[in-house]
């Protein structure tokens, strides 16, 4: 059994090893698309434990539900693993890492993973709430201009507020 555990230790990722040579994604503005004047802005809304996130709706291309995956040699976090999405290899991504959350420690890869959750445009999250229709005036921006990869802040009814992410930031 000692040769199978130091096989996968080297087969995964360590935080001290040297990853110079790969390619860092491009960046990408944080700042959303300008809606025309009295145009709603779509968001689709996630949760993630109890906090609530959204993301533009023209981000999103399919929701699906989760579905075991593939993990991937030494493969840095947030990088969950890759799922085949016919015919199509997609890396999918737990955005809590970005957003600096506590992530849940069980299995996503592997054929222990499939768990009641959904997989959005790569992401891993616990609940999709839905397509939220907002003007743009009641997205409230952050004080200074965009941080990290927050849009704003969108306050709905009495409910929890729903943190605007850009898509982008969280698969960096």
């Amino acid at each position: 059994m000692g040769s199978l555990e130091a096989a996968l230790a080297a087969f995964r990722y360590h935080p001290e090893e040297d990853v110079s040579g790969l390619i860092e994604l491009p960046q990408s503005p944080l700042e959303p698309e300008p809606a025309a004047r009295g145009e709603e802005l779509q968001l689709l809304a996630f949760a993630l434990g109890s906090d609530e996130y959204a993301v533009p709706l023209t981000a999103v291309t399919e929701i699906l539900r989760a579905r075991r995956l593939t993990e991937i040699p030494r493969a840095r976090p947030p990088l969950l693993g890759i799922l085949n999405l016919r015919g199509t290899i997609t890396p999918v991504y737990d955005p809590c890492i970005r957003l600096g959350r506590a992530t849940d420690p069980g299995p996503r890869a592997g054929p222990s993973s499939v768990r009641s959750t959904r997989i959005r445009t790569g992401l891993w999250v616990d609940r999709v709430r839905g397509v939220q229709r907002v003007r743009p005036e009641q997205l409230e921006r952050p004080a200074g201009g965009p941080t990290g990869g927050v849009m704003g802040v969108i306050r709905h009814g009495g409910g929890t507020p729903r943190t605007v992410v850009d898509p982008e930031w969280l698969l960096r």
